[in-house]
């Protein structure tokens, strides 16, 4: 066991490639076959600790699960079970983790996970729980995790930074949110942040958002952190940094606006994945630079000329389309772009669906008229209403509406605009602000001087999160009615439908008749 043990801590720090040379060294080696026929021969006389880890060497360098020596070992360890130490168990756990399901290892497993819930409880080492929260993943039924929960809960004031982040990890590991224990986690990691290294903060990132987590408080510790460290960074670190916020849909402004400023001064460093990774890390998140837009715009469309010859038909369509939800037109790439769809080239190629690439040449053909330095407030705009109903969620703002204004011609609902544009409610005032005017009379004949108000009631993931930063397709949207005469009122739906009915008009009342 010691024999083995050893190899295995010297083999795990090894790079993948001497993995492979030294792996075949240990195999091919003629004492190893003499180790393995005397574990073989002694597995039932050996101790507990023995016993499972040397199957944890065994399975970690790479011995075959179907040897008679492995499947020897695993069975041994079921008629063992019950006599193994919470330390034991743990360490079996983590072998299990690592192997194949076949019928011995899934009688193990199924005994383990009902002598973990059962010893759960005398359990109060933390590195002890998070392995085998861990180890029993994201299968272990509800209430097995709950136990385990709670035993983590009773030593949570206990929490060292590095339980701290074995603990979130293992809460991954699970799938499972416990916010009791990830604010303890989080808040022992903002707390020293300075000692956590490159790759737990990429995995903690990673972790929120597969546990739909979400810490502002966390997110703004770790952006500022980076951001006041930027020189101990380099931009790959740094990319994939923006990279993991902006899957959370957070805007870190402050590291946006310092990255930038590194963008337009060496564009060079950009390989063409961190390339595409900056294009959509900016466009989703809203971010335009602070007095260096223009030279920020210029910088990626260099760098996108400058990758024209080698990228695809898709990657072309998504770079012009992250630059036009910004509201840049990059006009070489626009025209290379136009003619592959011309040429049929466009829709056909690809893994990205053919709606998809749909929806974003629209929208990039949207901005090629709205956005041009040319294009003009139009007089009137066509509008149309697709039905008298409203959507479930927008009863409440309809009602509010009616009881404010008096009657439903004060207002439209449900309108379609040009370019497939869609507003939930219209109300039309005169030029001061003052005045709600009926939606019938307005309609006669054009008129510069009536005020169009578009109510767009949104979903909490159309902000940034923690603010109501509108992301880019939203400020897109907010662009392009704006260049089509309106003035827009975002109305975060979640916490509008909140609110009692009292307060709901006298929001809308707020909105309607501000000066602002």
């Amino acid at each position: 066991t010691n024999c083995l043990t050893t190899l295995w801590r010297l083999f795990k720090h090894l790079s993948d490639d001497q993995q492979r040379y030294e792996k075949q060294l240990i195999f091919e080696h003629p004492a190893f076959p003499r180790v393995c026929q005397q574990l073989l021969q002694n597995s039932r006389r050996m101790t507990r600790g023995d016993l499972v880890f040397s199957l944890h060497a065994l399975v970690s360098l790479g011995v075959p699960q179907n040897t008679l020596l492995v499947q020897t070992l695993v069975r041994v360890c079921q008629e063992k079970l019950n006599y193994l130490d919470n330390r034991c168990l743990s360490v079996l756990a983590t072998t299990l983790s690592g192997m194949d399901k076949d019928k011995n290892v899934s009688a193990l497993q199924a005994g383990l996970q009902l002598l973990v819930e059962q010893r759960i409880p005398s359990v109060k080492d933390i590195f002890i729980l998070q392995n085998l929260m861990k180890c029993m993943g994201k299968d272990a039924p509800v209430f097995l995790k709950k136990k385990l929960e709670m035993a983590v809960l009773k030593e949570i004031n206990h929490l060292t930074l590095l339980n701290a982040l074995r603990v979130f990890l293992a809460l991954v590991a699970m799938n499972y949110c416990s916010i009791p224990i990830l604010n303890a986690c989080s808040k022992k990691i903002q707390e020293n942040v300075h000692d956590v290294s490159f790759r737990h903060l990429i995995l903690v990132l990673e972790g929120c958002n597969t546990l739909q987590y979400r810490n502002v408080k966390l997110f703004s510790v770790l952006a500022d952190y980076v951001n006041s460290t930027a020189c101990l960074w380099d931009k790959r670190q740094i990319t994939l940094f923006l990279s993991a916020f902006e899957t959370l849909g957070f805007q870190p402004s402050e590291l946006m606006e310092s990255f930038a400023e590194k963008v337009t001064k060496d564009p060079e460093f950009f390989n063409l994945k961190n390339f595409f990774i900056i294009l959509q890390v900016y466009s989703r998140l809203n971010y335009v630079p602070r007095g260096q837009q223009h030279l920020f715009f210029e910088t990626l469309d260099s760098c996108l000329n400058k990758y024209l010859p080698q990228i695809t038909s898709t990657e072309l369509l998504k770079a012009v389309y992250s630059l036009c939800i910004l509201g840049y037109l990059p006009h070489r790439a626009l025209d290379e772009l136009l003619q592959k769809d011309s040429k049929g080239e466009l829709i056909l190629s690809g893994d990205t669906s053919k709606e998809q690439k749909e929806v974003m040449l629209h929208c990039v053909k949207t901005c090629m008229e709205l956005d041009s330095p040319s294009f003009t407030k139009p007089a009137f705009v066509l509008t149309e209403t697709f039905s008298s109903s409203v959507a479930f969620n927008l009863t409440k703002a309809q009602k509010a509406l009616i009881e404010l204004l008096g009657d439903e011609d004060m207002f439209q609902q449900n309108v379609q605009l040009p370019y497939k544009y869609h507003i939930d409610f219209e109300i039309r005032m005169d030029s001061d602000r003052k005045k709600v005017l009926p939606v019938a009379a307005t309609d006669v004949h054009a008129d510069s001087s009536v005020q169009r108000l578009a109510f767009l009631f949104v979903p909490t993931s159309a902000f940034c999160v923690g603010t109501t930063h509108p992301q880019g397709k939203l400020a897109m949207k907010m662009r392009h009615l704006n260049k089509l005469g309106y003035h827009v009122i975002l109305v975060p739906n979640k916490k509008f439908q909140e609110m009692t009915n009292e307060n709901a008009v006298e929001f809308l009342k707020g909105k309607i008749y501000s000066e602002d």
